[in-house]
């Protein structure tokens, strides 16, 4: 037997009432006047119990059924997102309440999501890396036998940055192996670029110490690679890179700035706005993006493994060059 809903019943009672107040005024009132007069009031007051009533139904009683269904569906397994997306919340603290469980388990899902795009970016590359190294060292070898040192300085260089992207991959590193790394893909470019790039590094004067902080692992290289491909590669004269180290009490701070072309306003905030978000880009996005481990993967990377208050902020300006400044905490161990 179908059970009867609380509307329902609540109608039904309603209905029953109206009726009973009919049989009294044919009943109990003799004059024509009166019968009239009760009976207008009785109407009224159905009126206004069956719009209290529907008032209740759309504010209480629907609210509390679909929160029931959504538990259900959520319970069996059958939705995820929609018990987030929930448009029918009893109170504004079920609403807070939903919003901050949402967020917990998106950034475990984002770690767990980074993880394997790491890992996946780091499989695509084994492709048999000895052999890779094996020919490299190969090539260095005939070249340094034939006195072409550039070449053999350019096939070192693409050895060690290859050993060092797709190796095992580890939360963070030192500065100065992120440095290194950051060289030997630098150094690779100049030669493609026939030396008409330069790259400068300035470090802080009053910590000898700076080259052991860590960072997370291929931090800097893509934002390299973004100023050589957007900001330097179409200059006819070339370009200078130049990195710039700085601590405070807390913080590492690094300025990677590039004298290309500058991004647009609009592009700018575009890409500033991109880099807050906690989101992270599925590996077929990844995938698509010139030059491997994007700079919002760096940016999101950074967030969750320190907070919200770290992460990539973008400055530039059309024609006066571009500044990526990087915000980490200072981790001496």
């Amino acid at each position: 037997m179908k059970k009867i809903s609380l509307f329902s019943r609540t109608l039904l009672f309603i209905v029953v009432l109206f009726l009973l107040n009919i049989f009294y005024i044919i009943k109990f009132c003799q004059k024509e006047e009166e019968i009239n007069h009760y009976l207008v009031y009785a109407i009224l007051g159905i009126i206004t119990s069956i719009i209290i009533l529907l008032l209740f139904y759309a504010t209480v009683i629907c609210p509390y059924q679909n929160n029931q269904k959504l538990y259900t569906m959520f319970l069996e397994g059958r939705i995820y997102e929609e018990l987030f997306d929930n448009s029918s919340p009893l109170t504004r603290q079920y609403d807070l309440v939903m919003d901050k469980f949402h967020q917990l388990l998106n950034k475990q899902d984002a770690i767990a999501l980074s993880k394997k795009q790491a890992e996946y970016l780091a499989l695509q590359n084994q492709i048999n890396p000895h052999f890779l190294y094996n020919t490299l060292e190969a090539i260095r070898g005939d070249a340094i036998y034939a006195g072409l040192t550039s070449i053999a300085e350019t096939t070192e260089a693409l050895s060690s940055f290859f050993r060092y992207t797709i190796t095992e991959v580890k939360s963070l590193v030192t500065l100065a192996d992120e440095l290194e790394n950051a060289e030997n893909y630098f150094r690779i470019q100049q030669y493609r670029f026939n030396n008409r790039l330069q790259m400068i590094l300035r470090f802080p004067e009053n910590d000898e110490n700076v080259n052991q902080l860590h960072l997370p692992k291929l931090t800097l290289q893509p934002i390299i690679e973004n100023a050589v491909f957007h900001g330097l590669e179409g200059k006819a004269d070339g370009g200078c890179i130049v990195i710039q180290i700085e601590t405070t009490k807390k913080n590492l701070l690094i300025n990677i700035s590039d004298n290309g072309f500058g991004i647009s306003p609009q592009q700018l905030n575009r890409l500033n706005a991109s880099l807050e978000e906690a989101a992270i880009p599925t590996i077929q996005e990844e995938i698509k993006t010139k030059g491997g481990i994007a700079l919002r993967n760096v940016s999101q990377r950074i967030k969750l493994l320190f907070g919200e208050d770290y992460g990539i902020h973008i400055y530039s300006a059309m024609g006066h060059g571009t500044d990526v400044h990087i915000t980490l905490p200072k981790i001496t161990e």
